[in-house]
């Protein structure tokens, strides 16, 4: 690495470690089980990443990076592996090409490695098999991070959806969040003098206690 320079394959992993502990904290704050979360067959589906560089990549060793043809080649067949048509079966070469937009010959070509694919065809790819933006591309590090992303996003979505029913379920939580307690603030601040805003406390102190938790 040059002097002055941060490696990008260094930033992915960094950003990959930061991705597996902001998962591993949100798991362990909603009970869920890190198996569940960070299951090794899932994430390589997710992601493309072969099952054993997942796993090394999850516990902080370092995998063999392969080149841009063998990753596209390796996660190509894994799309093909994995997403299935209707009836369960494989789609063949003519509907790849026909779905991506390109010739029977260049689908076949790309499929068994005998030609290089450029960024339109792995656009194109991509499109016809309805996954993400760099599927076939993306470094290891880099794809297993946005595969662990989205499940943050996900658990993100649970936790929010966990609050907000607790706070329905107690009056205090129900109030502060029906009315906002930084709404009450600002408008309290607009009262011109000090008697005023002795009223405005006043009446949260008495509304407060009439909504206070039970004891436990």
């Amino acid at each position: 690495m040059s002097v002055g320079f941060e490696d990008p394959g260094d930033a992915a992993s960094a950003v990959l470690s930061a991705v597996i502990a902001r998962v591993a904290a949100l798991a362990d704050r909603l009970g869920v089980p890190d198996a569940e979360v960070f299951d090794i067959a899932g994430l390589s589906v997710a992601s493309g990443v072969t099952e054993p560089v997942v796993k090394a990549l999850l516990t902080g060793r370092p995998a063999g990076e392969p080149d841009v043809q063998a990753r596209f080649l390796q996660r190509l067949d894994l799309l093909r592996r994995t997403r299935l048509k209707t009836n369960g079966r494989r789609y063949t070469q003519q509907e790849i090409a026909d779905g991506a937009g390109m010739s029977r010959q260049q689908a076949g070509a790309l499929i068994n490695g005998d030609r290089r694919p450029t960024m339109e065809h792995c656009d194109a790819i991509q499109r016809f098999f309805r996954v993400h933006a760099g599927f076939l591309t993306a470094e290891d590090p880099e794809a297993l991070a946005g595969a662990l992303q989205r499940t943050e996003q996900e658990l993100l979505q649970k936790l929010a959806e966990r609050e907000a029913s607790a706070a329905l379920d107690d009056p205090l939580e129900r109030l502060l969040q029906d009315h906002g307690v930084r709404q009450i603030a600002w408008r309290a601040a607009q009262l011109p003098t000090d008697q005023h805003r002795d009223k405005v406390a006043e009446w949260l102190d008495m509304l407060l206690e009439s909504v206070k938790r039970p004891e436990s």
